[in-house]
């Protein structure tokens, strides 16, 4: 068990002392449910269609190393086979984000309404496009 003591002094010269006692269960409890960890959404576009596919939407902390990792063949599975059937892509969009956002946006389908490739315009902070 881990005790903080933390002593503020008043200007009436009265003292305050505030022991605050944190348990491991209470720590491991607030880590759990900490805000999970922030990365880059990217949304690349293909050179032209794998059957249904013309876009793939990822996540990563580190975009260039992922970037490499599916240049090389050993990212995601549809880029392996896209690369297989000669076909090429490009980064078109990345967004800050948690794997959660990634996922919601995977659920939400119609990748071409999201890329600039696409003719797409994302809006700027203030609601218009650039």
């Amino acid at each position: 068990m881990n005790t903080d003591t933390d002593t503020d002094t008043d200007t009436d010269t009265d003292t305050v002392t505030v022991t605050v006692t944190t348990t491991l269960a209470t720590a491991v409890y607030e880590a759990a449910h900490a805000a999970p960890p922030a990365g880059t959404i990217y949304l690349l576009h293909f050179d032209r269609p794998y059957r249904h596919a013309a876009h793939y939407t990822g996540w990563t902390r580190d975009l260039d190393n992922r970037l490499a990792q599916h240049a090389t063949g050993r990212g995601a599975r549809l880029l392996q086979i896209a690369s297989a059937f000669g076909i090429g892509w490009h980064l078109a969009r990345t967004w800050p984000g948690t794997r959660a956002t990634e996922r919601a946006l995977k659920r939400q389908g119609g990748a071409s309404r999201r890329c600039p490739a696409c003719g797409v315009q994302p809006r700027t902070p203030s609601g218009g496009t650039p």
